[in-house]
């Protein structure tokens, strides 16, 4: 049940209250404001899973720059402390630290209804947790390529599944973000499991896209290309297959990034910034899009369609 209405707050900015009742969390009234130029996401609540990541930590703090209310959340508490007090240094009052595994049904079902509770619902999911391996197909090991699968699909899939229980109880539409990878349309040998799982991940958002529209939530991916770090943050995917990465082309840490700039069209250095960006693209709605890909690799040609 929804029901809304005008409001004048103090500010002077009118809004739009929105009366939403959540079955088993209880009754919200949310006031969503007129955004500002300066502060495009304003009132909006944003979930990020992941968060602790190099590329997550990034889209956190573009998120709360640009007035957003951010939960993040990550299956490691202790770095996602680690994160909460950076991000406090940008908004204290602004972002909630909330462990979640999203190979857990009820603990991503606890993570999303915390967040409802703390700011009376949710406007964004940015869908960011995987893990990476590096292995030749013959050489496998398949438990390791399932603990893939279980991070990389079935929290992909818990997470969007909640996402839209959640979106569609409070009747006010939203928007889901998938952060994919270039590996979707151009996958690098010995990196099958990665490639493998994250393109049913990709996948699931674009069948995400046909289900939840109906309900006003659109659904898009951004598929970037080696983000190594944001700022002293390493990446945990790059930490897990740079090592063979570097040992392949014989190449040092500061070789092997200097060797995925150079192969992209524009010469350029992916950091978690350029990823971020997309994902604000999306988020603040600036065309009627769901169900697209927006490439973040400084133009790769073996990885078209774009």
């Amino acid at each position: 049940m929804v029901k809304t209405a005008l409001d004048k707050r103090p500010s002077g900015r009118p809004g739009l209250r929105v009366g939403v009742v959540i079955h088993g969390l209880g009754a919200f009234d949310v006031t969503v404001l007129h955004a500002k130029a300066d502060s495009p996401l304003e009132n909006k609540v944003a979930v990020v899973t992941g968060a602790a990541g190099a590329i997550g930590a990034g889209i956190c703090k573009l998120l709360l720059k640009k007035g957003c209310r951010v939960v993040a959340t990550d299956v490691s508490a202790d770095r996602l402390n680690e994160l909460a007090d950076e991000l406090a240094g940008i908004a204290r009052d602004r972002v909630v630290a909330v462990p979640m595994d999203v190979t857990d049904k009820a603990s991503v079902t606890s993570g999303f209804a915390q967040a409802a509770c703390t700011w009376g619902g949710v406007d964004m999911v940015v869908v960011n947790a995987g893990i990476a391996m590096v292995s030749a197909l013959m050489e496998m090991d398949l438990e390791a390529f399932r603990r893939l699968e279980k991070v990389n699909v079935e929290g992909t899939l818990l997470t969007l599944a909640e996402a839209g229980r959640c979106m569609v109880r409070q009747g006010t539409g939203g928007d889901i973000i998938l952060i994919s990878t270039k590996n979707v349309f151009a996958p690098g040998a010995q990196f099958g499991a990665y490639s493998s799982t994250k393109a049913a991940s990709h996948q699931l958002a674009r069948i995400a896209s046909l289900e939840f529209a109906p309900f006003g939530i659109r659904v898009n991916m951004v598929a970037p290309d080696a983000v190594f770090s944001e700022g002293d943050r390493r990446s945990g995917l790059w930490a897990e297959v740079g090592p063979s990465r570097m040992k392949a082309r014989g190449l040092d840490e500061k070789g092997l990034e200097e060797y995925y700039r150079s192969r992209n069209l524009l010469k350029a250095r992916v950091t978690a910034t350029h990823v971020a960006n997309a994902v604000l693209f999306f988020a603040t709605r600036q065309t009627p899009t769901t169900g697209a890909t927006i490439p973040v690799d400084g133009g790769l040609p073996d990885s078209t369609p774009r």
